[in-house]
């Protein structure tokens, strides 16, 4: 069963394969901004590795990269096919590619709808990532003079300015930490010692926030301590006034901020999809019509194009049997070595 066949006169295969030439190279573009796309996707990323707990997010910036990669040499080589499916001397020596072609190409399709799935699907894993990874850098902010965290202070200070967040939920995340180094701490003083042994693991502890939290917006000068006490500022009442400070958690508006940004590529990689189904499909028409007309020993002539030759299950298993017998192909076999020159003059073995 001949699936979609069409009729192809030598004009109508030129007029294809320049509109599948055209369309290649476009799709080499598409692969050039999937791979963009990723490795911009990939630097945001990194850029707040600090803040976040694993790199399983990561997975969608590096699917984009390999499949822009695969789709840019796979989409040149259909151009190259294209110039000469014209030239009877030229084009047979594709045929033995394309069955492998075929293969990249759907594969790249099929890589491309999980990328789009998993934009969506790892949402969760990204929150989770993010609420540890910033719960850590909150906890750490205060050990400037410690390897390895010595710029978690200055990475969380960046984050909540650029972003226009506040700790990890909210503000008041801050007030469960201590956030000021003990180096910083005049332990002669009595308000300190105080705080110190009201705490029960012995913590400094604050209502107050770092000056990165501080809304310049707001038309009050900033108040980064005794938030919660109403008389330790002129008019100000902490359960109704509207804080000075950013009200939105630095989770929230990164999990708003990734989101987006890999949301926003859906309509794009489906773009991909379908620039890519379309060089797929033509390419085959291409493929069949002229090895048509090239079987009838009429390059000029007309000739059947046409998707699959056999039905569904038929064309896979045949696409099997040919995997398998070009992995076969290198193979030594036993019986055909035994029977060559080089086994007939070796000495027999004694016994």
């Amino acid at each position: 069963m001949v699936l979609l066949k069409m009729k192809f006169t030598q004009q109508r295969r030129v007029r294809l394969a320049q509109g599948l030439w055209l369309l290649s190279w476009m799709a080499v573009l598409c692969g050039s901004f999937v791979f963009s796309l990723g490795v911009y996707l990939k630097i945001e990323l990194l850029r707040r590795a600090e803040v976040m707990d694993n790199t399983e997010i990561h997975v969608v910036p590096n699917i984009l990269m390999l499949v822009g990669l695969a789709s840019i040499i796979t989409n040149w080589i259909a151009g190259r096919v294209c110039q000469d499916s014209m030239d009877p001397n030229r084009f047979p020596r594709w045929r033995v590619f394309l069955l492998g072609w075929y293969a990249m190409a759907a594969l790249i399709c099929c890589l491309l709808v999980t990328v789009v799935v998993l934009s969506y699907a790892l949402q969760g894993r990204l929150e989770e990532s993010l609420k540890v990874g910033l719960r850590n850098g909150i906890r750490f902010y205060k050990d400037t003079d410690v390897p390895g965290r010595c710029f978690q202070k200055e990475t969380i200070d960046r984050l909540q300015m650029e972003f226009r967040c506040c700790g990890n939920t909210n503000f008041r995340d801050w007030f469960e930490v201590q956030w000021v180094s003990s180096r910083y701490l005049d332990y002669t003083s009595k308000d300190i010692k105080d705080r110190i042994r009201s705490n029960i693991d012995g913590r400094y502890l604050l209502d107050g926030v770092p000056f990165s939290c501080c809304n310049p917006a707001s038309p009050r000068p900033c108040l980064q301590y005794h938030l919660t006490d109403n008389n330790a500022h002129y008019s100000y009442e902490f359960q109704n006034e509207e804080l000075n400070l950013y009200n939105r958690g630095c989770r929230q508006a990164l999990i708003d901020y990734y989101m987006d940004l890999m949301n926003s590529t859906g309509p794009g990689v489906l773009s991909v999809i379908f620039i890519q189904m379309s060089v797929l499909l033509s390419l085959r028409y291409l493929q069949t019509s002229v090895e048509g007309a090239m079987a009838q020993e009429q390059p000029e002539g007309d000739s059947e194009g046409f998707l699959l030759e056999k039905g569904v299950k038929e064309t896979l298993e045949e696409a099997k049997v040919k995997i398998l017998l070009m992995l076969k192909y290198d193979q030594v076999d036993p019986s055909a070595a035994e029977g060559s020159p080089d086994a007939e003059k070796a000495p027999p073995t004694s016994s």
